[in-house]
């Protein structure tokens, strides 16, 4: 008996440790800084930062622009790449889908027997624009080898020139009702929502998902298992520019007008949300739900500030502190998996 008994003391020694799910620690991250708002608040402005419904539905909405592209760029990184194009891509995207959703009343529609389109139309132009530009950045890195970094650099100057020389750098106002219901209420929200359900499902539990894992983490190795890497890449990367396109159409309705300088510096907030939320710079490692907490992080902190009355330009300071720390610590993360 005693012989057994060691034997399973042994046994449950070496039986490794369940590790609680990695989507925890950010979102007590979450819940810390969150709390911190609320100590300074008190401290310097005599107010409550989480008991106010109106300031936490801001953050909310405000996110929920940022939480779409950073669902795609999600799925970039994971396969060990980058894109800096979707910022530019949201501001193409609203130009284009703008432009057919203006309404008859106005008198300086850009197309004039264009107007009062059905919805669906506006919606898909903004969407399919963004595809094609995702497409185009996964052909570029996936056949001519060009690096990530270079290929979306590359798309961020051509979209933006692109949406300048759409309408000669006008704005394009006079959006329907309908088109601008999309930006309306809780309903940017729920696209982001339901966004981030749709690929959470994709990546766990289907065979895009595990592809795209597999080439993140070893990409000779995935080619080797009989995986198209090539074609998957461009999948990716469309899916990324569609989603960014999808933000675009999201943004003009929000503001019920689009300009060209819709959605600058809206990739780097993407990326940071996305590597706050857990996804390894490295590849190979991400989550859906993480982005998510990554995402409202990022909002709590620009509400945060605002509320505080802290100026613009140390937000941008603090911002990209907490960038360089968290990749600092995904490389932390990654060295700490390798051993």
């Amino acid at each position: 008996m005693s012989t057994n008994s060691a034997a399973q003391a042994t046994a449950a020694a070496q039986k490794p440790a369940r590790r609680l799910p990695p989507e925890l620690s950010i979102f007590l991250v979450l819940v810390g800084i969150a709390l911190v708002y609320e100590v300074l608040g008190w401290i310097f402005v005599g107010q409550s930062f989480l008991m106010n419904p109106q300031r936490l539905t801001i953050i909310i909405l405000q996110v929920s622009v940022i939480g779409i592209i950073a669902v795609g760029v999600t799925q970039v990184i994971i396969t060990g790449g980058i894109d800096l194009s979707s910022g530019s891509v949201v501001g193409m995207t609203a130009m284009f889908s703008a432009s057919l959703a203006q309404a008859s009343t106005w008198p300086r529609a850009l197309y004039p027997s264009l107007t009062d389109m059905p919805v669906i139309v506006p919606v898909a132009l903004g969407v399919g624009v963004g595809l094609l530009a995702g497409f185009i950045n996964g052909q570029l890195i996936a056949r001519t080898k060009i690096p990530p970094f270079i290929a979306t650099l590359g798309m961020m100057v051509s979209a933006r020139g692109i949406s300048k020389w759409y309408t000669k750098g006008q704005p394009v106002s006079g959006l329907s009702e309908q088109f601008s219901f999309i930006g309306t209420g809780i309903w940017p929200v729920v696209i982001f929502l339901v966004v981030a359900v749709i690929f959470h499902i994709a990546l766990r539990y289907t065979r895009y998902g595990k592809f795209t894992y597999a080439i993140g983490a070893n990409v000779q190795a995935a080619r080797v298992s009989g995986i198209n890497v090539e074609s998957h890449l461009v999948k990716v990367y469309a899916i990324a520019g569609a989603l960014a396109g999808l933000a675009g159409v999201v943004t003009a309705a929000r503001a019920q007008t689009a300009q060209a300088g819709m959605g600058v510096m809206y990739e780097l907030d993407a990326i940071a949300a996305t590597v706050i939320g857990g996804t390894s710079l490295a590849g190979g490692v991400g989550r859906i739900t993480g982005t998510v907490i990554g995402t409202v992080i990022l909002g709590v902190m620009t509400s945060g500030f605002t509320f505080l009355r802290v100026d613009a330009f140390y937000q941008e300071i603090v911002k990209g502190v907490i960038i360089v720390a968290a990749v600092v610590i995904d490389v932390y993360r990654h060295k700490k998996r390798k051993t």
